[in-house]
């Protein structure tokens, strides 16, 4: 029997009475907010989690929590080094899980930066574009034949993909002024083709892949803001959502955040996943009312040629990786 969850819902009792032992699974930021939360969470069920992070030193202590978790349940953590907005450094990680050589049963792209001010990566890239999107497509890219046949792949979007598509002539900015939450909205659309068209890719040997909105919780993600333009921020969605008749979107605590990428990458159906994009464990709605702090999903960002587009734009631009 298939359990309903929802909005509320927290990673642990989505995996209620699953074990995972014996399943491996690879997290990018994974020591701190939702992917720390998703990784505590898989551990406490058996799963044997691989997570990359920024810095190995700081992870260490960071993630104490997830190894006392594996600890008594029979999971366990290993760390691997990445930065995704260095091509160099992704292309290391990538050789050492490849040299490793064991399979993945689920991956999930959980690392993001946010609203950040206008700057580049050390490969050109402009920085949210570059470290959401382009990070995540050449790593996996060259690690793809470690996602094991009937496996998933978790792409974390965002709400803020409704405020702007893709721009394949201008990603980086180079002939526009920058708006912080405009690169931010491209970005995180770009998660979501990017899962749409590896879904497409894969789904002959059974991969399945869907992107997925957590939810607004209280992580360090929005660290580029203030308390006040934090404050103002959620007055704007709150606004925004009351203007169009829909409830307070309210934040969820970061269990509740992490409920639907664990849902997404071991408990969900995969075939009525696959391609989709996933909000509240559940199969966000096409929803393409203007509003940007609405529900649901802009049609714009689960276009297949517009996947396909993308796909190409981002091998051009990654090279070889």
């Amino acid at each position: 029997m298939t359990q309903t969850f929802g909005a509320k819902s927290t990673a642990d009792e989505v995996l209620s009475g699953i074990n995972l032992r014996g399943k491996r699974i690879f997290i990018t930021g994974a020591s701190s907010g939702i992917g720390l939360e998703t990784a505590r969470s898989l551990v406490s069920h058996g799963a044997s989690v691989i997570g990359a992070v920024r810095n190995l030193a700081k992870a260490e202590s960071a993630t104490e929590s997830v190894r006392a978790a594996a600890r008594e349940a029979g999971g366990s953590l290993e760390l691997v080094e990445l930065d995704l907005a260095s091509l160099k450094s992704v292309r290391a990680c990538a050789e050492k899980l490849l040299a490793d050589g064991r399979p993945f049963d689920a991956i999930i792209a959980n690392a993001g930066v946010m609203a950040t001010p206008f700057g580049r990566t050390v490969d050109g890239f402009e920085v949210q574009f570059g470290t959401n999107h382009l990070g995540h497509f050449a790593l996996l890219h060259r690690i793809e034949r470690l996602l094991a046949d009937g496996g998933r792949l978790v792409v974390l979007s965002s709400q803020a993909h409704r405020v702007a598509d893709v721009d394949l002539q201008d990603p980086n900015f180079e002939h526009q002024a920058y708006d912080p939450f405009v690169a931010y909205g491209r970005s995180k659309t770009a998660n979501s083709l990017f899962a749409v068209e590896f879904d497409r890719r894969h789904r002959n040997r059974g991969v399945r892949a869907a992107s997925v909105m957590p939810g607004n919780s209280l992580t360090d993600l929005p660290r580029h803001f203030s308390q006040e333009e934090l404050k103002g921020l959620f007055e704007t969605v709150g606004n925004a959502r009351a203007a169009a008749g829909l409830p307070p979107a309210g934040l969820k605590e970061i269990s509740q955040a992490a409920a639907t990428s664990v849902w997404a990458a071991v408990v969900a159906d995969k075939n009525e996943i696959g391609g989709k994009y996933l909000e509240d464990c559940a199969v966000a709605p096409v929803n393409d009312t203007p509003n940007p702090f609405a529900d649901g999903v802009r049609s714009y960002a689960l276009d297949a040629e517009k996947a396909r587009q993308l796909w190409a734009k981002s091998e051009a631009l990654v090279g070889a990786a």
